[in-house]
């Protein structure tokens, strides 16, 4: 076989579209949007070369338009996970033997396909079946998964191409195998991104995969599934399935092949995958590699010399709070806020607030949309519940929500007198931030140890402040409290290849979604030494009389 040296296009950030009015993106992701409302599609899980239709069919519903049917889709079971691992068995061998450019290759056309041809539908899709604004599904579902396939590429080209020093009359050589076995992604349904990333990454390094969705991300994945056949990649390497966890948990943990599992969920549910896994592994060839992202209990803490920051904070709060009705793992959830300049940070923040409309994705002036289902809608509500009950905390803004025709909760402020409310400590998913008050006088110190022991989660926070010292002095108390750390700057909007994703403590393994160090754990190294002269003697020196 012909062999070369080769480097990918370099990875550069898509640029994101920002849909104004009267430009002809706006135009057809409209037009796009229009037709998937009124179209209904039927969704068969992919296995190796086959598109499954089980007969066990249901139902696919926007959030913010639960009555109204866009499509169905076909539901698997035990057999079908078992038929998954399989064929992803089956197919490996060949995958894995394929020469790495190629592999990339695919996942750079499918790319190019998703920033050309395809992203008024990637975008309609996810506006349409997570009920995300035009915005947020841009930076999501076009630009973020691109990054992703194209700076995966980068990174794992720079690990091939990383060798170790060779002295004389040797040839050092490290190579990279993928893992020996499948690896299981579990995606979730708020980031079309992850659900395209987290199947892709593996596979980009030579490992089949099979891949299970949230069922509320079925459509949009069934989609990154089709645009990823296109684009090239072979029957096997990934399959597509729609099973009930624990089917799928009972097959994939209990299987001598299973080696690794790629996961973006709760908290909860990676701690029991964590301990199943630990509980079976005698029974697997080797030691499986745990990747997961979890849970979060964001926080915004501002020092008083932040005072001339309001509006930005306000702004912080807005965007990192509300964005996506806070269906996000960064969300602001938890505020530690002054009192020199709390009035007026109050009043520009209900000002704003004022100004947010609610409705369907489809009208484009709507910043909040609908929560993902009825489970959210029930949760996030009963939080606000509690809040209005309790003596402990007040509604300054939002409050109400409505489920007769979508899942609608209004962004919701809560404002605490007890910095270990619940709502401060419990992660809610959901448009709903809670603000607690210190006293100017406080030490700073106190503040910040208030909010590094506060909640169990790590995964972003962010600091506002006018004073560098103290700015330094927050960087250095919250090392542990979040792995990503924003400074004058809301919690939430990490880019591909500027900041890599990922938390510790309840917030997961902090492998971080985008970088290099996330390839690697989905490779398998393999040092070479070739001895050109090789010793006839086994005496040493020190050995001589």
């Amino acid at each position: 076989m012909i062999k070369g040296f080769f480097n990918v296009p370099p990875a550069k950030n898509e640029p994101v579209v920002d849909y104004s009015p009267g430009t002809p993106e706006r135009e057809a992701l409209q037009k796009k949007y229009k037709e998937l409302y009124n179209g209904h599609i039927e969704v068969p899980m992919y296995i190796g070369s086959e598109e499954v239709k089980t007969g066990d069919t249901h139902e696919l519903t926007p959030p913010h338009d639960h009555k109204h049917v866009i499509g169905k889709y076909h539901r698997g079971n035990k057999e079908h996970v078992q038929k998954a691992v399989d064929s992803a068995l089956a197919a490996k061998s060949k995958w894995e033997r394929m020469s790495w450019e190629h592999r990339v290759s695919i996942f750079l056309k499918a790319a190019d396909l998703i920033s050309g041809p395809y992203r008024a539908e990637m975008n309609a899709a996810t506006m349409l079946a997570q009920s995300k604004n035009a915005y947020q599904s841009e930076i999501d579902a076009v630009a973020e998964i691109i990054d992703f396939l194209r700076f995966n590429a980068d990174y794992m080209t720079q690990l091939y191409r990383e060798q170790p020093y060779s002295p004389k009359d040797t040839w050092n050589r490290m190579e990279f195998r993928p893992l020996e076995g499948f690896v299981f992604a579990i995606t979730p349904f708020n980031f079309t991104a992850i659900a395209g990333n987290l199947p892709s990454a593996p596979a980009m390094a030579g490992n089949t995969v099979v891949w299970k969705p949230a069922d509320s991300q079925i459509y949009s994945a069934q989609l990154v599934m089709r645009i990823f056949k296109e684009a090239g990649l072979p029957d096997g390497v990934i399959n597509l399935i729609y099973v009930d966890g624990p089917d799928a948990g009972d097959v994939v943990f209990d299987h001598e092949d299973f080696a690794g599992l790629h996961f973006t969920g709760s908290t909860k549910v990676f701690k029991h995958l964590w301990k199943t896994i630990g509980s079976n592994i005698d029974k697997y060839k080797s030691y499986p590699r745990i990747v997961g992202e979890t849970g979060g209990k964001d926080f915004i803490v501002a020092h008083p010399s932040a005072e001339t920051q309001t509006q930005a904070i306000a702004t912080a709060i807005i965007r990192g709070a509300f964005e996506f009705q806070g269906q996000k793992c960064s969300a602001a959830s938890r505020c530690y806020f002054p009192s020199n300049f709390w009035p007026q940070l109050k009043d520009e923040l209900l000002n704003d607030m004022k100004t947010l409309k609610i409705g369907a994705p489809d009208d484009f002036s709507n910043f909040i949309n609908a929560v993902i289902d009825r489970p959210a809608f029930d949760k996030i509500s009963g939080y606000i519940d509690k809040a209005k009950e309790s003596k402990d905390a007040e509604i300054i803004a939002g409050g109400n929500y409505d489920d007769s025709k979508g899942y609608f909760i209004e962004p919701t402020v809560i404002l605490t007198t007890d910095p270990h409310f619940v709502t401060m400590e419990e992660e809610i998913f959901g448009p709903v931030v809670t603000i607690y008050v210190y006293d100017e006088k406080e030490k700073w110190s106190d503040v910040l140890k208030m909010v590094d022991e506060t909640s169990p989660y790590a995964l972003t926070g962010a600091v506002f402040s006018q004073d560098r010292y103290a700015i330094q002095e927050a960087t250095e108390a919250l090392t542990h409290s979040a792995g990503n750390f924003y400074i004058n700057d809301k919690p939430t909007g990490s880019v591909v290849g500027q900041q890599p994703f990922g938390g510790a403590r309840g917030s997961g393994t902090n492998d971080k979604a985008g970088a290099k160090l996330n390839m690697l754990r989905w490779m398998s190294a393999r040092s070479i030494k070739e001895n050109f002269v090789p010793v006839n003697d086994y005496r040493y020196p020190f050995l001589g009389q």
